[in-house]
């Protein structure tokens, strides 16, 4: 993406007969490009682009897929209908500014959005714990506004709000055929998985076949690391790399949340949390984080050791949780 692209757009998004006098590219965005656009007055924001060529995945069956509820987070159209959801619930997400569309300014998807200086929840909390404290508490609040908030189907926010249907029967169904695809994807990746794919099967078989149906489910993020937490200048939370929104088990985001935060984890946890669930989803997804970092690998992801570590750290715990 080029500063003349976004020229015309940020002007546009921000007023005030701004001029944008640099751009640069914001780590971590391996979807989308994620643009810092810094204007001549110093006012900042941040660009948007879904794009193939800002995408470093490389291309699988079924990405486009929207029923099903773990195919990539793409486009602007998923991006808005989580952001309004996010919105209407109280939580805070960065404000947006401009979208296009129609390709006024950027032949791809393209938001301009608020930009939130300083620091994301990870490096708060390595930094001060004590400080992330408030923070945390404010996350825990968002987190139960999205538990309370009931769909009486699973998916994808933009397919189920817009009266459409997921794929599979349940949620525990459809996370049983994705971890046992990147089961087969890790396997054919490393010897090791390869050598205990028959008794991982049979543990993820086992995990589902313990799991109750249930007839509601909740808004979940699907990947809320604190890497995907903003923390404003009130000390608030803003949730970022909302568009795999979904409603789903609420299970399947504090699973997440354990793996990403381990002990930090504590202030977040919920009562009333199903066991069946939280155990046939840390599995799953120790398996995704495997297969997933190993999948990118393949293609030209620029930071490559930081998902070779991912997937060695999943493996193992996927072999051995201990």
């Amino acid at each position: 993406m080029t500063r003349e692209r976004l020229a015309g757009a940020v002007r546009a998004a921000l007023g005030g007969g701004r001029r944008l006098e640099a751009m640069e590219r914001v780590a971590g965005g391996s979807r989308k490009g994620v643009y810092r656009l810094v204007m001549d007055d110093a006012t900042t924001a941040i660009a948007y682009v879904w794009d193939d060529t800002e995408n470093y995945w490389p291309a699988a069956e079924g990405d486009d897929d929207l029923t099903d509820p773990f195919s990539p987070g793409l486009g602007l159209d998923l991006f808005e209908a989580a952001h309004a959801r996010l919105d209407a619930l109280g939580v805070r997400v960065p404000a947006i500014r401009l979208v296009d569309r129609e390709g006024a300014h950027c032949p791809a998807g393209l938001a301009i959005v608020e930009d939130v200086p300083g620091e994301n929840l990870e490096e708060l909390l390595a930094r001060d714990p004590r400080a992330a404290a408030p923070v945390m508490a404010r996350l825990r609040e968002a987190l139960e506004a999205m538990r309370r908030h009931r769909a009486p189907a699973y998916g994808k926010v933009a397919v189920v709000d817009g009266g459409g249907t997921s794929r599979g029967t349940s949620c525990e169904g459809v996370v049983l055929d994705r971890a046992q695809r990147d089961l087969a994807e890790a396997a054919a990746r490393d010897v090791r998985i390869a050598g205990a794919r028959d008794r991982l099967e049979e543990r993820l078989l086992s995990l589902a076949a313990a799991v109750r149906p249930r007839a509601e489910f909740a808004v979940v993020h699907g990947e809320l690391g604190p890497d995907h937490v903003r923390v404003d200048a009130g000390g608030n939370p803003v949730m970022i790399d909302v568009e795999g929104l979904m409603y789903f088990d609420v299970e399947w985001e504090h699973v997440f949340l354990r793996i990403r935060l381990h002990d930090a984890y504590r202030p977040l946890e919920a009562d009333g949390l199903d066991r069946d669930r939280l155990a046939l989803y840390m599995l799953a997804q120790r398996l995704s984080l495997t297969a997933g970092p190993l999948r990118l690998l393949d293609g030209d992801f620029p930071h490559r050791a930081v998902m070779a570590g991912i997937a060695e750290y999943n493996l193992k715990q996927a072999l051995d949780p201990g």
